[in-house]
């Protein structure tokens, strides 16, 4: 028996769920704004409709990115108070497996290239392949631009998801994708992984959760005359 919350704001969605004995309830709402104010009422709505406290989980799951650098350290923010509330041990999934999990979810499809919007003309891409239920890396995750992805990327998916393809449609050319059905990461997705990483004792501590943000500086425009 397992009880494991799970929460994401590092994309333009917000999202909670949590996995209580084989069941999964979930809330989650494209907002482009506002992950703060979102993200708690959807844990404390959660909790109540499973009939849970925090002290009762097993885990806390947070979506580790990558993603947009606020929304990451949103979702690390929250996650860490949570935890060190609640004593609890912290589980970070990567955003790019939620959406293949995803993927998987919707159409059953066994390989997923996954894609988010990174800005600045980049995607974050990495690919997947379901092993024993869990969409498991296969191409290592990385941020460039689409271009140089489609032209040195060397696996073959059944299936894309995620911002990336909504952006830069070109992708299209490399793999169909489910850009209405799963353009976002979502929070339930990321419970397949975190339930191996608690079996296998994978937890850290609020203290040591870290974020994975592929990019290792965050380029930006001075306003003009500064």
């Amino acid at each position: 028996m397992s009880l494991l919350l799970a929460i994401d704001t590092a994309t333009e969605a917000c999202s909670a769920a949590i996995w209580q004995d084989g069941n999964v309830l979930s809330r989650y709402q494209v907002a482009p704004r506002g992950h703060t104010e979102l993200i708690l009422p959807m844990v404390e709505k959660l909790l109540a409709e499973a009939g849970v406290s925090l002290t009762q989980l097993d885990g806390l799951v947070f979506g580790r990115g990558p993603g947009s650098f606020t929304g990451v350290r949103i979702t690390l923010g929250v996650a860490q108070g949570l935890a060190f509330g609640a004593d609890l041990p912290l589980f970070g999934v990567s955003n790019l497996q939620a959406l293949a999990q995803g993927a998987h979810r919707h159409t059953g499809c066994a390989s997923v290239l996954a894609t988010i919007d990174a800005r600045m003309g980049e995607i974050y891409a990495g690919g997947f392949t379901l092993e024993a239920g869990v969409m498991t890396e296969t191409e290592a995750e990385s941020v460039l631009p689409p271009t140089e992805f489609l032209a040195n990327c060397q696996g073959q998916w059944q299936q894309g998801a995620g911002s990336g393809f909504v952006t830069y449609p070109e992708l299209t050319a490399r793999v169909d994708a489910l850009c209405d059905a799963v353009p976002f990461p979502e929070a339930r997705d990321m419970l397949p992984q975190a339930l191996r990483d608690l079996a296998a004792g994978r937890g850290v501590s609020a203290a040591d959760a870290r974020p994975v943000y592929l990019r290792d500086k965050v380029t930006w425009q001075k306003l003009p005359g500064r």
